[in-house]
């Protein structure tokens, strides 16, 4: 089941870390403002806990919000430090920590609870309760809520391994994140223990303090049970607005990602339309919502690409057997009468009818329409402006009109070469694509060469029968380069001329034929 963390791209997590940043903060607001509101979940929690923070705003603690200004003051400086001389220290100076003993020190001498109202953690229980089997009844009623939580946490967890991984510099196996989440919630199922899965805020507290290995784990497990069994009471007097406080300067680096979205949008205007729209979703509907959109609207855009892909004309390059965008390079060399057409993408059901349709721009001939003409079109006089289909010579240029009504002209090549360097694949509906385009130009004089394709697209080729179509004007399936299928239709074209130059004159009704065509 690892194979689901193949979806989650570099922009989804991106903007999946940034939403979630954003909720959290909103989340910790209220406490480094000393407010009591009611705590909001579900779609729209964002927008409603800002809506009801602006509203009890004047009833905001000026004890809780000034120990969080002095807080944020003395953290923020000495985490960016951090940051810029963490070569150069052995271990990253723990302020966090420094600040949550300070904290809790001043207001349990000072009274800030009793003289000021300021909200403090208050008594918090010790030791663990007794091991009890689940109730196995309840199953069938909690199946459906915990197939989507297993499925977020997964998600959520894999998605920050792997934002952590390629920063510092090391692999994810997707399925042993999935097993080890499953014992994570597997073994505390039996001590009364939440669903837990990889948190933002405290992967984002553990990488911005140095940790790199299981012995953080360790240790944080250590200390967490010296706190749930001996040490809980002592941060009774700990102001929940230095946790917010902590909370919220450890999730900066998900709000820094704004910064490089202009540069995202010069790259990849998709990916950076995946970014927002998971952000956005992620924000102000909710994270596990967030999370699916981004997903769905990722392999939209993966389609919307394969639907529209980039389609050019090539040249060859002087003196080599090298062939390159004529759009993209400067003093290529077009080669006479004959047109070599890349599409840069599979051939599928979703693009046939683009690829009809491009190709049909870019050679500047539609031959349904072309031969639509010669079979009801007498051939033009001599010095018309028209073409053999009617349409006029000079007026709208080819840029102008749209791909699919194309102007029929005159055909100025004889050999139409497909570069399928580009294709992965090819469907049974682009293979109907494929054999309709080449029996259309076969029907107006141009033959077809195939070129670059891949085993598996001649493996395709072979059993939907382009090969017994195409092998009976000269017996080849597809070229195996450009310059191969180039060679064939010069020497083949050569040798026609040799065997009209050495037959008969041809009667007056088919030398008008040729002359048109």
């Amino acid at each position: 089941m690892g194979f689901v963390a193949v979806y989650l791209s570099e922009p989804l997590l991106g903007g999946f870390v940034t939403g979630s940043s954003l909720t959290i903060i909103t989340s910790q607001m209220k406490y480094l403002l000393g407010l009591k509101i009611p705590r909001h979940e579900g779609v729209g929690s964002f927008i409603l806990t800002w809506v009801d923070l602006f509203r009890h705003i004047r009833n905001t603690n000026i004890c809780d919000l000034l120990t969080s200004l002095v807080a944020l003051a003395i953290i923020v400086p000495v985490k960016e430090l951090n940051e810029r001389y963490k070569e150069r220290l052995k271990a990253p100076f723990p302020i966090e920590l420094l600040v949550v003993i300070a904290a809790t020190l001043i207001s349990h001498y000072f009274d800030f609870e009793r003289r000021y109202k300021a909200a403090v953690c208050g008594d918090i229980p010790t030791g663990f309760r007794k091991p009890t089997v689940p109730d196995f009844s309840l199953f069938p009623s909690l199946a459906l809520d915990a197939l989507p939580i297993a499925v977020i946490g997964f998600a959520m967890t894999v998605s920050l391994a792997e934002i952590f991984g390629k920063k510092h510099g090391y692999a994810v196996s997707a399925n042993q994140e999935m097993i080890a989440i499953g014992m994570c919630n597997l073994i505390p199922s039996f001590f009364y223990c939440f669903a837990s899965s990889a948190a933002l805020t405290k992967t984002l507290l553990k990488e911005s303090t140095g940790s790199q290995t299981q012995v953080s784990g360790l240790v944080t497990s250590l200390v967490l049970l010296l706190v749930l069994l001996w040490i809980s009471p002592l941060f009774y007097s700990l102001q929940t607005s230095i946790l917010g406080v902590v909370t919220i300067v450890n999730l900066r680096g998900g709000l820094r990602r704004f910064r490089d979205t202009p540069r995202m949008w010069q790259l990849s205007k998709l990916d950076t339309a995946v970014w927002w729209a998971t952000m956005l979703c992620s924000t102000l509907v909710t994270t596990e919502i967030g999370l699916l959109v981004g997903v769905c609207f990722a392999l939209l855009c993966i389609i919307f690409r394969t639907q529209r892909p980039r389609a050019t004309l090539l040249g060859r390059v002087r003196d080599r057997e090298v062939y390159e965008d004529q759009a993209a390079y400067k003093q290529l060399s077009s080669i006479s009468n004959i047109k070599i057409f890349r599409f840069e993408c599979s051939l599928y059901y979703a693009n046939k009818d683009y690829f009809k349709a491009v190709l049909y721009q870019k050679t500047g001939l539609n031959p349904v329409l072309l031969a639509a003409s010669l079979g009801n079109r007498a051939r033009p006089e001599p010095g018309s402006s028209r073409g053999c289909c009617g349409c006029p010579r000079q007026g709208r240029s080819r840029a102008e009109s749209p791909p699919g009504d194309a102007c029929a002209p005159s055909p100025d090549m004889h050999t139409l070469i497909l570069d399928c360097g580009a294709m992965q694949f090819i469907d049974t509906v682009g293979l109907s694509a494929l054999k309709e385009t080449h029996h259309d130009y076969e029907e107006v004089g141009v033959q077809v060469l195939l070129a670059n394709c891949n085993p598996s697209i001649r493996q395709r080729l072979r059993e939907g029968g382009w090969a017994g179509r195409a092998g009976g004007a000269g017996g080849q399936l597809a070229f195996h380069s450009i310059h191969d299928a180039v060679q064939f239709a010069e020497s083949r074209r050569r040798g026609d001329s040799r065997d009209k130059r050495a037959a008969p004159p041809e009667p007056e009704e088919q030398q008008d034929f040729q002359v048109s065509l």
